[in-house]
């Protein structure tokens, strides 16, 4: 009996073409990215078509957005709905700088509110009279020392320890901000909300779809976990793509809440694993070609002006350079070690370059610029590809690394210089 991944195959007229997989890494606001490259393939190359689709965080929200449609223009029908749903439009971005998701929990955050204060183990440690009193004296012995000069830095430190942290009004509110049952700033796990349904996650279990899957992170095994239209091999493998795992998928520590699936807790896993690479050549052996998109760098991190910045500095630097690594580290695995079971894969990896004129704005002028972007990056890959040809993994003497650096050819792991 043919898999479901045979029946694709077999449905393009009988002619045999590579087996490919595309990975859709994280990156949040340059999710337009991801469109564009979409667009380039749809418009382009409409004859690379993908089979396994490997997604985390935002790019599992492209990927399956994308797949829920049918006809000629996905590409397009996805980017209507990121920018419907959740870029906001620039006149209320400029003043309003949040997207169209990121809510607030307000009533998880009533309830967190009345169970803290209903607590009478939380007012313990608040009335502290003998800090009080050092802080006291310590600002006495600060101010009369003629030797001490002030600092706009010992001003701060001051106020942070002798005033604030002893105060028990303010240690209070503190504890209640930091220690209080809310684990995120927003909530997007809302699977019975209109948002939510506006995503057909049934079409995805239909003939013809590819297989797809994204990572969350279990923080109860402290693994990654694997969600999927169709059973996986794999012992990550948690269950089907829905949308609390999509939530799961993108939940990214402090910026959003927690998602919990069955009794088990999840958050974003694209910090951990970009695209899922061992699973994805695990999983799918036979796999002639992946295409890498990578659709955050360091080069996209400019100097911060405001809090808004700062944030997406913290959140981006990291999946820009656990980014950047993963896929060295994997290009660097399949030149100079075998698979899991000892067989060599000689496919063709194309690096679809990243592009470095974006920012981190949830608005709609910058999803419009990153499409643009993405098309033209993909454009590029695809006509490198072209010129140096199409192969399959079985007449490859070694891999091909297609728009990229490859690391030492060989399997022979190259030395590595401890010294230095």
């Amino acid at each position: 009996m043919p898999t479901r991944q045979t029946e694709i195959i077999a449905s393009e007229g009988g002619e045999k073409r590579p087996k490919r997989a595309i990975t859709l890494g994280g990156g949040g606001p340059a999710a337009g990215l991801h469109l564009g490259i979409l667009k380039a393939f749809e418009k382009y190359a409409p004859e690379i078509t993908f089979d396994v689709w490997s997604l985390s965080c935002i790019g599992a929200w492209v990927g399956i957005v994308y797949n829920q449609y049918d006809g000629p223009n996905k590409a397009g029908q996805a980017y209507d709905f990121f920018k419907t749903h959740i870029f906001r439009d620039d006149e209320s971005y400029s003043r309003f700088p949040i997207n169209s998701v990121f809510g607030t929990n307000w009533f998880g955050n009533t309830e967190a509110f009345w169970k803290f204060i209903s607590d009478l183990n939380n007012y313990q440690g608040v009335w502290l009279p003998h800090r009080m009193t050092r802080a006291f004296f310590e600002t006495i012995s600060m101010l009369s020392d003629p030797r001490i000069k002030w600092d706009i830095g010992d001003i701060n430190g001051w106020i942070l320890n002798q005033v604030l942290a002893p105060h028990p009004f303010v240690r209070y509110l503190t504890s209640m901000m930091f220690l209080s049952d809310v684990n995120g700033l927003s909530r997007i796990n809302y699977p019975n909300s209109r948002f939510m349904e506006s995503i057909r996650f049934d079409r995805l279990y239909g003939q013809g779809v590819p297989h797809i899957f994204h990572n969350a992170f279990d923080l109860h095994k402290q693994d990654l976990a694997l969600f999927a239209n169709w059973k996986m091999k794999s012992e990550r493998y948690e269950g089907d793509i829905n949308g609390s795992t999509l939530c799961a998928c993108s939940a990214l520590p402090f910026v959003e809440e927690t998602v919990d699936i069955r009794g088990t807790t999840y958050c974003e896993g694209a910090l951990v694993d970009t695209v899922n690479f061992l699973d994805l050549l695990e999983e799918h052996p036979d796999l002639d070609e992946i295409w890498v998109c990578r659709i955050v760098d360091r080069k996209q991190i400019h100097e911060p002006k405001n809090l808004h910045d700062a944030l997406a500095n913290l959140c981006q630097l990291f999946a820009a350079t656990v980014g950047e690594d993963d896929v060295k580290l994997f290009e660097y695995h399949v030149a100079c070690d075998t698979l899991p079971s000892g067989k060599e894969w000689n496919g063709t990896v194309v690096e679809i370059h990243v592009p470095h004129h974006i920012d981190f704005k949830w608005n709609h002028s910058n999803l419009e610029r990153g499409r643009d972007l993405g098309k033209s990056a993909a454009m590029k890959a695809i006509e490198t590809y072209k010129k140096e040809g199409q192969t399959f993994a079985s007449e490859n003497r070694e891999p091909r690394f297609i728009n990229g650096s490859p690391p030492a050819r060989g399997r022979q792991k190259p030395k590595i210089d401890v010294a230095a």
